[in-house]
């Protein structure tokens, strides 16, 4: 019988070091699910929040995981050195710094291709290296690890096990803790600091390597000082602009901002760069267009309002204006973060509403109030979200409705040409469900339809012009005057099972997220 030889390693495994390997383990398999989820995040005020994004960075995450799995077991098996894997680490950790300061510049470059290439290269470019290093550790691992051939499997449960409890630490990190309370710069490089200080400890602890440590110290320090030099670019650019308040949030990054030296000072809020709206704090009135659209349309078509549905807070300009009117009004915002943004710089009054924190379409699904008007004003990002715009949710708001009642709805949507996909479908889903449906639109991006159950949509009032701003006055008046058509042939009704609305309106949102962000870098 012939005895099966023990496999050879580098390094005589003490309990200590072993300990030290399994922490490793966990900390590198925090670190790639922070990299895969904050990486999107840190795209997204640039390319977006599409699905072209989220493939873009889950396919670079599963390439870079699959080279560098191959990577590092061809590795140990040549050279098996826990040294020079924790240099690897090491350099992983400085390459996310550097990233940390390069985002924005790639991402704009990034910005000249078209949106799905766009994202894949920005992608590849900020996160393969790091990924791919990190993803070496588990073979690695395993080799060094693995005595003799009896002891592989339960020395590869144990590893990998003790890695997935470290990716699911770094989810639950990223998503509950990081996102909504850390600008994404910081939590990427504090994510760096956690991989430099394991990579310096193994050196400085287990191995005891000191002539090596020096070099090591000197390469995260100088990956450190670069990390830090991002952080502080993040929060210096634009300069010509006002910045009253920064965070982040469970749904992007949240700013006011104050623009112009002279009267009207306008202040807006964005979230991921685009303007949720913009606001002339000593009027105390919006200037933003369709903030008056959405609550003069209902005001408009509706017999008349008592009960208001609000999905979508903003900054409480439309809801707030409806309550104004008498109307008992009730909010669905997903974002609790926005409520002390638009108290704060908005004047907003949250006693005078109903506000309720959660997803629209659960809102919905379990209400069973009547309502006169349903303002629909979602969005995520630079698009809306699109299982609140399907038969199956508009059937359930439409349940919602009194018999005269309307559904009044904000989006970003053409009438000709690429851009008319997604206004066509609209309209073909809105007519499924409902008797009527009317579109206005002024030509500057917004387009806003009105759908009832009455037999004919008619204008019962004027808006009321003296309480627009007369920045915005123009546009509205526009837009109430404007009513167009769209070719329903263009368009297909969107569905819970089929919405296709991302992959055939990807050109629409693409050319508008690259004006948002080359305004934002221009001003």
């Amino acid at each position: 019988m012939k005895h099966k030889q023990p496999l050879s390693r580098n390094v005589p495994l003490t309990i200590g070091l072993r300990r030290y390997l399994y922490v490793t383990a966990a900390v590198t398999g925090a670190a790639i699910m922070i990299v895969e989820i904050l990486g999107a995040k840190m795209l997204a005020p640039y390319l977006g929040t599409s699905h072209f994004v989220w493939t873009a960075q889950i396919a670079v995450t599963l390439v870079a995981l699959a080279c560098g799995y191959y990577a590092g077991g061809r590795w140990v098996d040549r050279s098996p050195q826990l040294g020079r894997l924790y240099g690897a680490i090491a350099a992983a950790a400085v390459y996310l710094c550097v990233s940390v300061l390069i985002c924005e510049p790639v991402a704009y470059g990034c910005l000249e291709f078209e949106l799905a290439v766009g994202s894949l290269l920005a992608s590849a470019f900020l996160f393969f290296v790091p990924l791919g290093l990190l993803a070496m550790v588990g073979p690695f691992f395993v080799r060094m690890l693995t005595g003799s051939v009896e002891t592989v499997g339960g020395n590869v449960g144990r590893l990998t096990a003790i890695s997935t409890a470290g990716s699911v630490v770094g989810t639950v990190l990223i998503g509950y803790v990081l996102i909504p309370f850390l600008p994404n710069s910081m939590t990427m490089y504090l994510t760096a600091l956690a991989l430099m200080a394991v990579s310096v400890g193994y050196f400085a602890g287990p191995a005891r390597k000191v002539s090596k440590l020096i070099p090591v110290l000197l390469t995260v320090a100088i990956g450190a000082g670069t990390g830090y030099a991002g952080v502080q670019r993040d929060h210096l650019h634009n300069k010509g602009i006002k910045e009253l308040y920064r965070a982040n949030s469970n749904f992007g990054q949240l700013q006011v901002v104050e623009w112009g030296e002279e009267e009207p000072v306008r202040r807006s809020y964005l979230n991921d760069f685009l303007n949720q709206n913009s606001y002339d704090p000593q009027e105390r009135k919006s200037v933003s267009m369709y903030t008056y659209m959405l609550h003069g349309l209902a005001r408009a078509y509706t017999p008349r309002i008592d009960d208001a549905l609000c999905i979508g807070l903003g900054v409480g300009i439309v809801p707030g204006e409806l309550a104004r009117d008498g109307a008992r009004v009730d909010v669905v915002e997903i974002n609790p973060a926005v409520l002390p943004v638009g108290v704060k710089y908005f004047n907003l009054e949250p006693q005078k509403l109903n506000i309720h924190f959660g997803d629209g379409r659960y809102f919905i699904s379990r209400c069973k109030k009547q309502y006169d008007t349903i303002i629909l004003d979602a969005f995520l990002g630079d698009s809306s979200p699109s299982h609140l715009f399907t038969r199956e949710a508009f059937t359930a708001m439409r349940r919602l409705l009194r018999a005269e009642g309307t559904l009044v709805i904000n989006m970003f949507g053409g009438t000709s040409g690429e851009s008319e996909f997604f206004t066509a479908s609209m309209v073909r889903t809105l007519g499924v469900v409902f008797k009527s449906v009317r579109i206005h639109q002024a030509g500057n991006g917004n387009t806003f339809l009105v759908a009832s159950n009455q037999p004919a949509l008619e204008l019962r009032q004027k808006p009321d012009m003296e309480r627009v701003h007369p920045i915005a006055r123009r546009l509205v008046t526009q837009a109430f005057s404007s009513l167009v058509a769209v070719n329903l042939d263009s368009g297909v009704v969107l569905t819970d099972d089929y919405n296709p609305v991302e992959f055939f309106d990807a050109r629409n949102r693409e050319l508008l997220r690259r004006h948002l962000a080359l305004q934002m870098k221009n001003d």
